[in-house]
């Protein structure tokens, strides 16, 4: 089997206008971040249309779906299991499962054996039929958004994605200490 195969600037940028081609190819081989560039990329192209159609055919704002669609993996997890695995802090989470509670589309019952004061949430009927409505259109964006890369490709890609993020409590939170001269220089260039 041969090694991961190298395209060319042209395979990235083949439709784009000359200028935003050119910006594309300087942020991906020119840029002090490249991974985080193709991570921020390639979410905002996936989550935009997708999270603008849930808001638009269900009336969902994102929060209030990512709830719904963490929950529809683990029936019964908390707030708090939430907000760890998505990023959005405990208070937009709170406003979007009362919310969700109001619809009718989750349920709280009870508290989390060992967890103080966490309550498990729970999909209702109706939170299930706006799930089972939804993920399809998501698998299959995400589908089209891998169709470049062959079986293999995405199973190496998951596994090195996996690894990264089980390594985010190392690093997430916390910003790198650096010299200060470095700072300082770079927050005289920003008022420049």
């Amino acid at each position: 089997m041969t090694g991961p195969q190298v395209l060319s600037d042209q395979d990235f940028i083949k439709d784009a206008p000359e200028a935003s081609a050119d910006m594309l190819e300087a942020k991906l081989w020119a840029n002090p971040c490249p991974f985080t560039f193709r991570v921020n990329y390639l979410a905002l192209l996936y989550n935009a249309p997708l999270y603008n159609w849930v808001q638009d055919t269900y009336g969902l704002k994102r929060p209030e779906y990512v709830v719904l669609y963490s929950l529809a993996l683990a029936d019964g997890g908390s707030a708090r299991d939430v907000s760890d695995t998505s990023g959005f802090p405990k208070n937009t989470l709170s406003r979007a499962i009362k919310r969700l509670e109001l619809m009718g589309l989750i349920e709280a019952r009870g508290k989390v054996p060992g967890g103080r004061r966490k309550q498990a949430l729970f999909l209702s009927e109706k939170g299930w039929g706006v799930v089972h409505e939804t993920r399809p259109i998501f698998a299959a964006q995400e589908d089209r958004m891998l169709e470049a890369l062959t079986e293999g490709e995405r199973q190496m890609l998951f596994e090195l994605m996996s690894k990264v993020v089980r390594a985010a409590p190392d690093w997430a939170g916390d910003l790198p200490q650096v010299g200060h001269s470095d700072v300082t220089h770079n927050q005289k260039g920003i008022s420049q």
